[in-house]
């Protein structure tokens, strides 16, 4: 079992930029893949991207390809979600999440989430 601590939301103009973390522990990450999901007011939960620890290949949503990055740094087990260009409606509680495949990452059943930290944009 992997857990997940997000941190790094807030509140953010249309058209700025906010970087969420996700620190993870308590597995070898050779073998993961880690994501991010969100949830808007409304709105049933959404896959936003994913990238493979191992390699670091990344594959986004059409919703935000182009405007956010997802990277890693394996020294310190971190996943960062960099995110450009907000819209109003990038508004959601964002789940960080991991699984030892990141196919199941892109199909919503990841084995272990965060606890989620909200990001609003104001318009």
């Amino acid at each position: 079992q992997v857990q997940l601590v997000e941190s790094g939301g807030g509140l953010v103009q249309a058209g700025g930029s906010l970087r969420l973390s996700c620190a993870a522990s308590g597995r070898a990450f050779s073998t993961l893949a880690m994501g991010w999901f969100r949830q808007g007011p409304g709105k049933e939960r959404e896959f936003v991207g994913v990238i493979v620890w191992s390699g670091g290949s990344t594959v986004y949503a059409d919703s935000v390809k182009g405007r956010f990055t997802i990277s890693r740094d394996i020294g310190k087990n971190t996943v960062y979600l960099q995110m450009n260009s907000l819209k109003p409606e990038d508004t959601a509680v964002y789940y960080c999440v991991a699984d030892g495949s990141s196919r199941r990452i892109a199909a919503g059943t990841p084995a272990s989430w965060g606890q989620g930290t909200q990001v609003t944009v104001s318009s």
